[in-house]
């Protein structure tokens, strides 16, 4: 958990401390890069770590992250411009992709199944509280100390959390023996330069040139969804040159992956139904998710008028439903199973989505939390059985890979959720008041709108309104797409491998002549 809140809290703690960090350091054109930096380094990174997770162990992976997440950090404090600040986030974020996909990991390795959903729900317990909590540490840093303390904070959270797991996470790899590809997997960190697998034999070599690729791929096509429409047109030449490169290094990495003994993005997880479908479910998680996440704080502030803390607290409900739901999911899926509690889960909150246009305006504040506390109750009870169901399908030295996999294709949803609501919102605003305008030029328009006569504030008002009511829109249609991969693609009940002991089992829940025990759930 204290290695979770280092990532969940720096990709909040910055946003009230923009001003303060421009101010002292300049590059303003260029600062959105602190936030689409750090989280394009976390995405391009998750399956690679993944793989390594599985290949090597976690608890070597693990510590890797930890201290990479705090030399980033320790190098943030010490920038001396912004180019410099968001080299060093970069590298804070390729630390934080080892953290988000690892814990995730290792929460699955120590819990069997039916006490998942507990430990998973407390993971979320983080996310929660570092949305309330990172914007105001990060204001009060920032005011009354230094914004470099904000980073610096950093270090004694991730020490402590660097000598808990040292000294205490005894990792061992259940049900993998000397054939599976796993096998020798926790021997430390030498693995990561090769090495023997149980029974002496030759371990294959990590695909560094697929994790190569990965990057690459990964950082060009995130790139162009990130900056496209922002910091050039969709249509213009940095965008093209973007996309067409992402498109050449995928085709180029498909050729790689076929070819090495480990790929570092298996075939196998998109020829698994079951993978294959959580896999787009999640992505249309992330989608969906950006509506409220990205618009939600605008409407609050230029439609209700509210302060940017009692918008941000409209925003943050969504955080106390969502893991008391999580928690509570598998009183649902032990009876129904994880495919259909899940599918309950997106549909109402596809309904909860597409009902926010029919608040009326100007809204009360309660009504769109109320509102965020729905959406988080219904989000509660989609992701977490689909996460506990997935890793539940592979055996120990599959698991890094599937988790990072999911989380993942989540990741890419934000993005490209960010990328389409953005132009349709922007779409609207153009339509309703004519000419290029754009969410963030309007905004603050009407922060200052002193200027403004009632009748015109009004106008810009009630176009922001339209904008998020077509956003809120998209992500019902997000949500209903997700629903249609799981009622698609998804089995009924999830094969899940038996992680407990039973008849003809031994100790570590596997078969007395060393294969996982496969049934299906329920």
């Amino acid at each position: 958990m204290l290695s979770m809140a280092l990532v969940a809290l720096d990709g909040t703690i910055l946003s009230t401390s923009v001003p303060s960090i421009v101010a002292d350091l300049g590059g303003f054109s260029i600062f959105s890069w602190l936030f689409a930096g750090y989280l394009l380094a976390i995405t391009v990174s998750l399956p690679v770590y993944g793989k390594l997770c599985d290949t090597v162990g976690r608890k070597p992976v693990l510590v890797f992250g930890i201290v990479l997440f705090l030399l980033g950090s320790v190098l943030c404090a010490m920038a001396w411009n912004m180019g410099s600040l968001i080299a060093f986030r970069i590298i804070q974020g390729l630390g934080g992709g080892a953290l988000q996909g690892t814990v995730h990991t290792i929460a699955s390795d120590l819990y069997p199944l039916k006490e998942r959903p507990r430990i998973q729900s407390r993971l979320s317990i983080v996310w929660g509280v570092s949305a309330v909590t990172g914007p105001a540490v990060g204001g009060v840093l920032a005011t009354y100390a230094d914004w470099r303390w904000i980073f610096l904070i950093n270090v004694p959270v991730g020490l402590v959390a660097l000598w808990l797991i040292v000294r205490q996470l005894r990792e061992s790899a259940p049900g993998v023996h000397a054939n599976g590809p796993g096998a020798g997997g926790t021997r430390g960190i030498r693995g990561f330069l090769g090495g023997r697998t149980a029974d002496g034999s030759e371990r294959a070599p990590i695909d560094w040139l697929g994790a190569l690729t990965v990057f690459a791929a990964g950082t060009a096509l995130l790139a162009a969804l990130v900056q496209g429409g922002i910091a050039w047109s969709w249509f213009s030449a940095p965008s093209l040159a973007l996309l067409g490169t992402g498109a050449v290094l995928i085709v180029a990495l498909v050729l790689i992956e076929r070819r090495a003994a480990e790929p570092m993005l298996p075939g196998w997880v998109w020829r698994r139904p079951t993978i294959a479908a959580v896999n787009l479910a999640l992505c249309g998680l992330g989608v969906l998710m950006t509506a409220p996440a990205v618009f939600l704080p605008t409407y609050a502030q230029s439609v209700m008028g509210l302060d940017p803390i009692a918008a941000g607290l409209v925003l943050s409900v969504m955080t106390l439903s969502w893991p008391v739901t999580a928690a509570w999911s598998n009183r649902i899926y032990n009876r129904i199973g994880f495919r259909q509690t899940a599918m309950i889960g997106v549909g109402c909150a596809a309904l909860v989505l597409a009902a926010f246009p029919l608040l009326p305006y100007p809204p009360s504040p309660w009504q769109p939390a109320l509102m965020m506390l729905l959406l988080g109750a219904a989000l509660g009870i989609f992701q977490l059985p689909l996460i506990v169901g997935v890793q539940s399908t592979v055996v120990w030295y599959e698991r890094g890979v599937t988790t990072a996999s999911v989380l993942f294709y989540r990741q890419i949803g934000q993005s490209v959720g960010a990328a389409v609501f953005g132009a349709v919102g922007n779409a609207v605003l153009a339509s309703r008041l004519g000419g290029t305008s754009d969410l963030d030029s309007v905004s603050r328009t009407l922060e200052d709108s002193d200027s403004l006569s009632e009748e015109a504030a009004d106008g810009l008002r009630r176009a922001v309104d339209a904008a998020v009511d077509h956003v809120f829109v998209g992500g019902a249609v997000a949500a209903v797409l997700a629903l249609l991969a799981l009622l698609l693609l998804a089995p009924r009940h999830f094969p899940v491998i038996d992680d407990e002991p039973g008849p003809g089992q031994n100790a570590e829940g596997t078969a007395d002549d060393g294969r996982p025990r496969e049934r299906t759930e329920g």
